[in-house]
């Protein structure tokens, strides 16, 4: 669908720039936007480096470990059918643990073999799960800590200060992270009852 979305985006502005007779503006937007696009990409390979690097020694020296213990609790009550011991909730916890502290690339996996470890739990093979349903709305909305490329991104156009917004990240990403927890509790219970026979 996206590719539509973007073909239909490209053939209507090439469609207005020969209607205006100045075609030449596609060819200068293409070329300025690629030039822009080498250049803060290479602008954030050293600092999602760097942040990767310290990522990958706290996740190395225990902190995503320690950051999954502490979030056992809370993991257990927000998937009360998985069980404690079975190897999805090891992979939840590290899952969470990795978006909490901004680990994008390890995330991505953990979350894959989450989802993989729930679908093994998972009776319907054709339907998402309670905890599969939840879990997607946890990763999606996501609370943040330390959002390594949006500092990359300040830093990269000249920010004084390009960490000064982890502390509002911090706090919008809790808010929707509360929001996506909610909306499944009350849409899960809606569906129990058949109100939305939909879902």
């Amino acid at each position: 669908m996206i590719n539509y979305i973007w073909f239909f985006m490209i053939l209507a502005g090439v469609i207005t720039a020969a209607s205006k007779g100045q075609i030449h503006l596609v060819t200068e937007g293409v070329l300025k936007g690629s030039e822009q696009a080498v250049v803060v990409a290479a602008g954030l390979i050293g600092i999602v480096s760097f942040w990767s690097g310290v990522m990958r020694i706290a996740q190395e020296g225990g902190l995503t470990r320690a950051l999954a213990r502490l979030l056992g609790p809370l993991a257990r009550r927000l998937f009360p059918k998985v069980p404690a011991e079975h190897p999805a909730m090891g992979a939840l916890l590290a899952a969470m643990s990795a978006n909490i502290l901004g680990l994008g690339n390890a995330c991505t996996p953990l979350g894959l073999k989450a989802m993989g470890q729930l679908q093994a739990l998972n009776r319907d093979k054709d339907t998402a799960s309670d905890a599969m349903c939840t879990f997607m709305a946890i990763t999606a909305s996501s609370l943040t800590v330390i959002p390594t490329t949006i500092i990359a991104l300040r830093l990269t156009h000249g920010s004084l200060v390009p960490t000064d917004i982890i502390g509002p990240i911090a706090v919008t990403t809790f808010c929707s992270t509360v929001v996506a927890l909610v909306l499944d509790a009350v849409l899960r219970r809606l569906s129990r009852r058949r109100v939305l026979p939909w879902l």
